[in-house]
């Protein structure tokens, strides 16, 4: 990597992350004014909300990574061609196919940390962040990789995992008594809602304590009053939005082995391939938006542009999520078709300024 590629990598990194402090500061704002209802709510207080909001933070960095990337290069190449860098640089020798080769080199910089932040940063915080806001506001379930635990009254439970149909599977449950004894353990293989609000539990098996004796039966079924209801367990109700590639590829599966409906996954599956493929994608479109010469004037109007293509690539993609669980549209067209749209426009406009 010589000097000049060095120097614009650096000028655009240099405002990508101008643009990802401001952004994820303006998110964490709106998420401390979303938050405001929530305090006093059992004990979510304001250090909980602050701790809710850090740990949502490198989600939002991940969710902003394209944005961040085109605007950053927008702004830096505008910089560069108002100074007549560019046309210095193109005079001594820099050819547009070098140029894209260092907007490339750039964007996967940025690519790079956009998979590290969406497969093993942002996942895991995420949930923490929810598991900790319903924590504190429930105040009385915990979740983690054992799944939900529940106490109420003389009962602990254990349910490992809700399906997107609510169907809660590994449910485990153990009775004590008014000594703290345990009096009997049990457990299902399922357990769906049922209209009353009660559980019907499938393949039941329960062991009752009996002094030295232990008392082992068997039910197909057995209806199951709990104060676990379908708002408290949506903590295990997993969003696709906040899963790792891998974590989707598994869950997809188990999905298909319950058949159960998958398509909304499969979107977020593409999606989060083609994420970091956006990255590069938005260093391109930055250059295609940014004139050989410009003037100062131009740089509000042109940041305004830049976030405007850069909130249509973000409402694109959930545009197409919709349209493909309506209308039946293929996943990998509703996941990757906004990505290949702004890529072709990238190209078509880039080949289009140099003809001139």
């Amino acid at each position: 990597m010589n000097l000049i590629s060095r120097y614009i990598i650096r000028q655009m990194a240099v405002m990508a992350l101008y643009a990802l402090l401001a952004f994820l500061a303006l998110y964490s704002f709106f998420e401390v004014i979303d938050g405001v209802g929530n305090l006093g709510k059992g004990g979510y207080d304001g250090a909980k909300m602050a701790q809710y909001v850090l740990l949502q933070m490198p989600a939002r960095a991940y969710e902003l990574m394209p944005l961040v990337v085109l605007i950053g290069g927008l702004i830096s190449l505008s910089q560069l061609a108002a100074g007549s860098e560019l046309t210095v640089m193109k005079a001594s020798g820099l050819s547009t196919k070098k140029l894209l080769l260092i907007l490339a080199q750039f964007g996967l910089i940025f690519a790079l940390a956009t998979v590290a932040l969406g497969e093993w940063v942002a996942p895991k915080l995420s949930q923490r962040a929810e598991n900790l806001k319903t924590t504190a506001i429930n105040g009385k379930l915990t979740a983690g990789d054992t799944g939900l635990w529940l106490k109420e009254k003389n009962n602990i439970i254990n349910v490992r995992e809700m399906l997107p149909d609510k169907t809660l599977l590994d449910v485990k449950f153990w009775q004590y008594n008014e000594k703290y004894e345990l009096e009997q353990a049990g457990e299902a293989e399922s357990a769906v809602l049922n209209a009353d609000g009660s559980w019907q539990l499938k393949n039941v098996r329960h062991s009752v304590l009996h002094g030295n004796r232990v008392e082992v039966r068997t039910e197909a079924e057995q209806r199951w009053e709990t104060a676990l209801n379908s708002k408290l367990l949506d903590v295990l109700l997993v969003d696709p939005d906040q899963m790792s590639v891998s974590e989707l590829t598994t869950y997809i599966m188990h999905l298909k082995d319950n058949h159960q409906q998958t398509q909304s996954y499969s979107i977020a599956w593409w999606r989060k391939v083609m994420y970091p493929i956006a990255a590069l994608v938005m260093a391109l479109v930055a250059y295609a938006f940014t004139p050989q010469t410009t003037r100062h004037g131009n740089m509000g109007l042109k940041l305004f542009g830049g976030i405007c293509l850069g909130l249509a690539f973000h409402f694109a993609g959930r545009f197409f999520g919709f349209t493909s669980q309506l209308y039946g549209v293929p996943p990998f067209l509703a996941g990757a078709l906004p990505t290949i749209i702004f890529a072709v426009w990238a190209v078509y406009l880039i080949r289009k300024q140099e003809k001139r």
